[in-house]
């Protein structure tokens, strides 16, 4: 009979617990999205117009300026001090009706949106960014187009605002069409981008600049570098390079463009002192200057001093003598 009774409370305990969480899962925080700046409501639930209702937010009295209207709650001039989860209670009996969780934020505005190729000729990418902040999740669209036709879209796993595209074709005059689209809770805006292949090619700066000093040169430097690894066909589409130098303790820049070598001597370095040394790159017949490749520091060959292989031998100073000071009288009987 114990046992009986042990199961029967087993059973009815699994009911109200089942009960309850049905009944917290049916009361489950749901979002509202506001703009900022203007007057919101929120309704509990779906209580009449003459239920009384008590309001708190993140579990303590709701403080801030409104407005309570039966079931309804409205906040003036909502900004982001009105974030939080609020809950309502129906009186007398205080029990919850209504859990909402307000966001508070701003639409989004046209995105600022760039194009690049620097894998000429395979592919070019996109990325954009939303010109100010929205404080609520912000999601992006983005459309290609070329001669009327949608190209296939690859998002870039490492940067989030950021799509490759191949090209569909080489040499191509028909202009590009990129649109992205930003929206959010809020509200939506486009940007729509249109240029022509050989606009958007710039290629990575160079890499893995060196300069060494040349023996017994002591005005020149050895510059080598290597075409950017990301530029896939260097022989088919060849690049041209622009060296510029400086000394450390000069501000004046020194330049020097080259045609597809990978390889430069500095002849008019000031001895012994220290160089800043950067390349860019470009295609040679399309497209604009890669960025700097990053500063490499060097210093013109210096002299070793020569070794010592005797002791100098140090003069000793010769003492001077000087004749004494005649008395008084000796100059008297002079």
């Amino acid at each position: 009979m114990a046992n009986l009774v042990t199961s029967l409370c087993c059973v009815v305990l699994a009911a109200v617990v089942v009960a309850y969480a049905q009944k917290r899962s049916q009361l489950a925080a749901r979002a509202q999205y506001e703009q900022m700046g203007r007057d919101v409501t929120m309704q509990c639930g779906k209580l009449d117009s003459n239920a009384s209702v008590s309001w708190k937010v993140n579990g303590t009295d709701v403080m801030v300026q409104h407005r309570l209207a039966g079931p309804r709650l409205t906040l003036s001039k909502v900004d982001l001090h009105h974030n939080g989860r609020y809950s309502c209670f129906e009186e007398p009996a205080g029990e919850m009706r209504d859990y909402i969780s307000l966001h508070v934020g701003l639409p989004p505005t046209e995105p600022s949106v760039t194009c690049r190729s620097n894998t000429y000729p395979k592919g070019f990418y996109c990325s954009w960014q939303e010109p100010h902040t929205t404080h609520i999740p912000i999601f992006f669209e983005v459309d290609v187009q070329h001669n009327q036709k949608s190209l296939e879209v690859n998002r870039d796993p490492v940067h989030k605002n950021r799509c490759r595209v191949e090209f569909p074709e080489v040499f191509s005059t028909s202009p590009y069409k990129v649109n992205v689209t930003a929206f959010n809770a809020l509200g939506k805006a486009s940007t729509t981008l249109s240029f022509e292949e050989f606009t958007i090619v710039k290629p990575d700066p160079p890499e893995r600049v060196t300069a060494k000093p040349i023996r017994f040169n002591p005005r020149r430097l050895e510059v080598s570098w290597h075409s950017p690894s990301t530029w896939p066909d260097i022989e088919s589409f060849p690049l041209k390079y622009f060296l510029r130098y400086r000394p450390v303790i000069r501000e004046q820049w020194q330049h020097v463009e080259l045609s597809e070598s990978t390889s430069h001597i500095i002849t008019d370095a000031y001895a012994g002192k220290e160089y800043v040394i950067q390349v860019a790159a470009k295609d040679t017949e399309i497209g604009t200057w890669s960025d700097w490749s990053v500063p490499f520091h060097a210093t013109p060959w210096i002299e070793d001093p020569l070794p010592i292989t005797s002791t100098t031998e140090v003069d000793t100073p010769t003492e001077t003598r000087t004749s004494p000071i005649p008395d008084a009288a000796a100059v008297h009987m002079m």
